[in-house]
Formats: structure tokens, C-alpha cells, sequence
């Protein structure tokens, strides 16, 4: 398999032109790709930021020229309208040819219920994504489009600023149902290396398209400090999936992880500098069939995990055959709810 690495902006922890730093930095270091999360609110009060996506990614299109960047991911349904992501997808791909790529996700309700409507259940929200790629696709082909469906309205819209091409759709799945949308479009985006989420992908078309993984770690040149660092900064990771999408403060985030359990935490995050526990997880992911390792680093040394992954990290990657206790599925079933 050949596997393609990429890094996580993680605008919950950066400031805009650190954002733009860090996409130059991580281009520089060997990254092919990198993927830019799209919030309103960070998870924690501790992590600290959450910039306007779309502004930041304007400036990584002229502080790159050779990575390829895309949305990790972005939610069209409710904070904002398909036509406007359509729009600003459009605009940021016109800027960096070749390079853009959109992902788009159901959302979850820490960034969605500002705006003060609805939060709806998992299956409308899938219902109400599918109806969004169809409206932004239509968009994106120029055409003027007037839509009048079950959760959406176009009114008489036209894209006049678009790329050559419309750039890759990829969409984030949690369960078989959004698997299932997601092989129907571009490509698939997970954060647990879960080969039922690949199978599934597959079955509905996608399986010569790219599946993105996101590996949450905390390089640190002392394991223990790594280990409290991501306690700090990224104790949301011991939240179950299904439950982060329903979740609609930053403090009620902090109210669940509170204690964090260190030990659980370790698990679920490679920390440290050693390379070893990096690779088991990279190759639990390329085990379940994911071709792009998306690496989000947790805390403030983003420069010294790069450094880590050039020299030590991806060379050992390439050398190392998978060890077969590191390739099982090990996904818990809370973290399959089909949506």
C-alpha cells in the first residue's frame, strides 16, 4: 500500500498566522497534505482558539505551493448554508489549483446550535448532508441552480469564481450509513482506524478512492510530561464519539474530563519520543485498509514533532512491517453508531 502522510491544523490550539506557520512548516518537513479543522468553538476552554477556517486557508494557499490542503472537516448544514461552503470551496480551490480538497462532515453540536436552531438527530443529519453535497456539486458545475428540498433552499445561485476542476469531496464517517455516503462521493475520512468503516466505504464504491485516517499524538522529549500535556490540551479524546456530536459547550466538555484517566488517555494518544508506540498506531490504520495518516499533534512543539516525523518517524515507517497485534480492529461499538 502505498500510504501518503499529512498534518492536522488544529485550529482549536492555534492562532491564525500560527496556522499558517505551521501548514508552511509542516510542507517543508515532508508532508503531502495537510487538513485544516473547522470550528466555531474549541473543545476545551484550555485549547484555547478557534479562527474563522475559510480566512486562514486563504493565506496557507499562498504560504504553500506543493501540499495539498483540505477542510478537516467542515459541517454544511447549519451554521452555515451549502450555496456559502460551495462558495468560499470554490474560491479557496481557485487559489491553490490542484491542491484543495473539501471534506465535510454531519457537525456536531458544539459548533452548530450557536445560531440557535434545531439540533437534529443523527439520521436527519445525514439526510440533511447528502442533500448539501448534492446542492454544492451542483454549484460547482456553474450551472444557476434553484433548490427547493426537504431541509434546503437555492434561490436563483450562480458560482462566477471557480476552479478548472471542482476540487475531491470527501466525507467524515462514524458509522456504515455515513460510510456508505462517503464511498458514493470522493473519498472517506475517519478518526479511528476502524476496518468496518473501510469495508463499508468500500462495498458503496470507494475502494480505490482515498481513506483518510487522523492519528492523535503528542511527540515530547519525556513521556510522562507528553502524557500530561495531552491531558491538558486534549482530554476530549477519552469522550466517546457518538457523545462529542451532542455535547454543545466547551464547559461541558471540561466537566466530563475533569480527572482524565492518564493511563486510558496514553492508550489512545502516542506519546513520548520513542517511534514505537507512533507506528503500532500508524499500522493499526493501514491495517484497516487507510492510505493517508493525517498526524495531529497535541500541544505547543509542533516544530519538534515535525523534525521527529522526518527523521525518525516516516524512515522507520518504511522500514518496519506491521506487527500483527498492532493491525486488529479494536474500535469500540459506541464508535460505530451508524449515522
Amino acid at each position: 500500500m502505498n500510504v501518503e502522510f499529512g498534518y492536522a491544523l488544529s485550529s482549536e490550539e492555534c492562532r491564525p498566522n500560527e496556522l499558517v506557520r505551521n501548514a508552511s512548516m509542516a510542507e517543508q518537513h515532508g508532508m503531502s497534505f495537510a487538513m485544516i479543522s473547522d470550528h466555531f468553538h474549541p473543545w476545551i476552554g484550555a485549547q484555547g482558539e478557534s479562527p474563522f477556517t475559510w480566512s486562514v486557508l486563504g493565506a496557507i494557499a499562498h504560504a504553500t505551493s506543493t501540499m495539498k490542503v483540505g477542510t478537516g472537516v467542515t459541517c454544511p448544514t447549519v451554521r452555515y448554508h451549502p450555496a456559502i461552503v460551495a462558495q468560499a470551496s470554490a474560491t479557496v480551490a481557485s487559489m491553490m489549483p490542484g491542491r484543495f480538497f473539501l471534506s465535510l462532515g454531519s457537525g456536531e453540536a458544539l459548533n452548530e446550535h450557536i445560531l440557535g436552531r434545531h439540533w437534529p438527530p443523527p439520521p436527519q443529519r445525514l439526510e440533511m448532508l447528502a442533500e448539501a453535497i448534492s446542492i454544492i456539486r451542483r454549484l460547482w458545475s456553474g450551472e444557476e441552480v434553484t433548490h427547493r428540498g426537504e431541509h434546503f433552499t437555492v434561490e436563483d445561485a450562480q458560482l462566477y469564481t471557480l476552479p478548472d476542476q471542482p476540487p475531491p469531496l470527501n466525507v467524515a464517517a462514524s458509522g456504515s450509513l455515513s460510510a456508505t455516503l462517503a464511498g458514493a462521493n470522493d473519498g472517506l475520512v475517519a478518526t479511528s482506524p476502524s476496518r468496518d468503516l473501510v469495508a463499508s466505504f468500500d462495498a458503496a464504491g470507494g475502494r480505490s478512492k482515498p481513506k483518510y485516517g487522523q492519528l492523535t499524538v503528542c511527540w515530547g522529549r519525556d513521556r510522562s510530561q507528553a502524557i500530561r500535556t495531552a491531558a491538558k490540551q486534549w482530554p476530549n479524546v477519552l469522550i466517546p464519539g457518538q457523545l462529542n456530536a451532542e455535547i454543545a459547550r466547551p464547559a461541558y466538555f471540561e466537566m466530563l474530563t475533569k480527572e482524565p484517566d492518564l493511563d486510558k488517555l496514553a492508550k489512545l494518544v502516542a506519546c513520548g519520543p520513542d517511534p514505537r508506540p507512533f507506528l503500532d498506531m500508524m499500522h493499526k490504520y493501514t491495517g484497516a485498509g487507510f492510505d493517508h495518516l493525517c498526524f495531529h499533534q497535541v500541544g505547543p512543539d509542533q516544530e519538534g514533532f515535525l523534525r521527529f516525523f522526518e527523521t525518525e518517524l516516516a524512515p522507520a515507517f518504511r522500514n518496519v512491517a506491521p506487527r500483527a497485534s498492532a493491525i486488529s480492529d479494536g474500535v469500540p461499538q459506541a464508535e460505530r453508531a451508524s449515522r
